[in-house]
């Protein structure tokens, strides 16, 4: 589904692409040259935000496709596909860097050069903390799982960046060389954790798990808000990438014109989609039947009923 916000996704996407790919050249440089595995292993850990960007970039393209013959409801669950893929990625990463501490600790060696990983752990900070930032805003306003998703990753390499470079620190300080492995163990802890997280929300949104309490109650008092409206039930939401997809049963008064009755549903679908843009709603209509005879019930008091008998 095309939207206004499909080409500021595309963008978004892009640029992460491009910031990682130059942490990871630069970090596996300087890694290899100092001989420091928690260098190396942070270039891991880009190389995976790197086909993690890759992922979601060509996710928020695909999904931004509208309807077609085979997807009626769009292309936005290969987004959350693509967050499910990322977080496959990022196990495998710090399963890799578990693997290469324990062979450094088995082997050691002490790294050289040491300011020049100080140099590019800082540098990796700054970098994905503009671009993480940029990533959220554009998620937060879009609803792109894959974008957060892709976020969630940069995130995970600043805090792991910031530990490296304090690591770094104490070893030029203080010659304990050991504590490279160890501190590149401690890497793969947290990134494994991010990836655990990522795996379970993902697979809630493959699962069509309702929308958040807050936001089913905010839709609640939006229908609720129209004055025509009596009351509705079956109210039904999950989410497809960074489409809403939102279905629910409207009582009306049985005797309301239909073109009366389209234009509250209209009014009713500009609302909800002002507040929770890019989404798509589905209302079915009942007529609010006084006597429950099969067409529905209606929660007016005795006295409103006899008003309209």
């Amino acid at each position: 589904m095309e939207t206004k916000y499909s080409r500021l996704k595309q963008q978004t996407a892009r640029l992460s692409v491009i910031s990682n790919t130059l942490l990871v050249v630069l970090k596996l440089f300087v890694g290899i040259a100092t001989g420091a595995v928690s260098i190396v292993s942070e270039a891991a850990h880009s190389a995976v935000d790197l086909i993690a960007a890759l992922v979601a970039y060509f996710a928020v393209k695909k999904s931004s496709k509208p309807p077609d013959s085979q997807h009626a409801y769009g292309h936005g669950k290969i987004e959350n596909l693509s967050a499910a893929f990322e977080a496959v990625l990022i196990v495998v990463a710090a399963l890799w860097i578990v693997y290469e501490s324990v062979q450094k600790i088995n082997s050691p060696h002490a790294p050289e050069f040491l300011e020049y990983g100080l140099v590019v752990m800082a540098l990796s900070v700054a970098v994905n903390y503009w671009v993480s930032n940029k990533l959220y805003t554009v998620a937060r306003l879009t609803g792109s799982h894959a974008l957060e998703a892709d976020a969630l990753h940069l995130k995970a390499d600043i805090w792991t960046s910031v530990g490296v470079f304090i690591g770094l620190g104490v070893i030029k300080i203080t010659g304990l060389y050991w504590l490279d492995p160890v501190i590149a163990i401690a890497v793969a802890v947290i990134v494994f954790k991010a990836g655990f997280n990522m795996t379970m929300k993902s697979v809630y949104e493959l699962t069509d798990v309702t929308l958040p309490e807050v936001e089913e109650e905010e839709i609640r008092e939006i229908v609720h808000s129209h004055p025509a409206v009596i009351d509705f039930h079956q109210l039904r939401t999950r989410r497809s990438g960074s489409f809403r997809l939102i279905d629910m049963h409207l009582i009306l008064r049985k005797d309301m014109h239909l073109d009366k009755a389209h234009a509250v549903c209209d009014e009713i679908e500009v609302l909800i989609k002002k507040r929770f843009e890019p989404c798509d709603v589905i209302i079915h209509l009942e007529p609010c039947d006084y006597y429950d005879n099969g067409f529905g019930a209606c929660p007016l008091d005795c006295r409103e009923k006899c008003k309209h008998e």
